[in-house]
């Protein structure tokens, strides 16, 4: 059942968008151009709630960040791109701090292993929250890392990016300005 719920749910929010397409393919370029719009004419699909943990253990919810648009992306400490990756994400946390990028580690990625990374690495911006279980990736259709979600503030997803991406280029950052703008 849950393999038939991630394909589903892949199948609705991952279709074309020929009316967002044309207005946004200008920035469509880069690593932008991995970045696949959901279907304008079909129903908004909000991400399913699974309980996911912060760092400390404490319970976390990505409903706390309804009313941003939000970079959600997994990812995990043994992922090689996920690593490479992580330094972008963290400087288009600094560029725009109007949105919330939010990693969230995927499997098991101790804490102490996340916090050396991100020592190593030096993100300063970033506050991570973990899926032990992978249950979020699972329900949502995540095959493999990394995977960046773009949400609306509605907490639905209007874009998803597999593989790694120069989140903090020029233009992944007109993109998502564009696409807070109404697209």
């Amino acid at each position: 059942m849950r393999k038939l719920l991630a394909v589903l749910y892949t199948g609705l929010a991952l279709g074309a968008n020929p009316a967002a397409a044309e207005d946004l393919s200008a920035l469509l370029t880069g690593d932008m151009a991995k970045l696949t719009l959901v279907e304008s004419g079909a129903d908004p699909v909000a991400l399913p709630e699974a309980p996911l943990l912060s760092m400390t253990d404490e319970e976390a919810s990505l409903a706390a960040y309804r009313g941003q648009w939000v970079v959600l992306n997994f990812w995990a400490t043994w992922c090689g791109p996920c690593r490479a990756e992580m330094p972008a994400l963290d400087r288009l946390q600094a560029a725009m701090p109007e949105i919330a990028v939010v990693p969230v580690a995927t499997g098991r990625n101790p804490p102490e292993a996340i916090a050396r990374f991100w020592e190593e690495a030096g993100i300063v911006h970033l506050v991570t929250l973990r899926d032990p279980k992978s249950g979020l990736a699972r329900q949502i259709g995540v095959a493999g890392l990394p995977v960046t979600l773009i949400l609306n503030p509605e907490g639905q997803e209007v874009g998803r990016l597999i593989g790694d991406a120069a989140w903090d280029a020029p233009e992944a950052q007109a993109l998502l300005k564009a696409l807070m703008a109404g697209g």
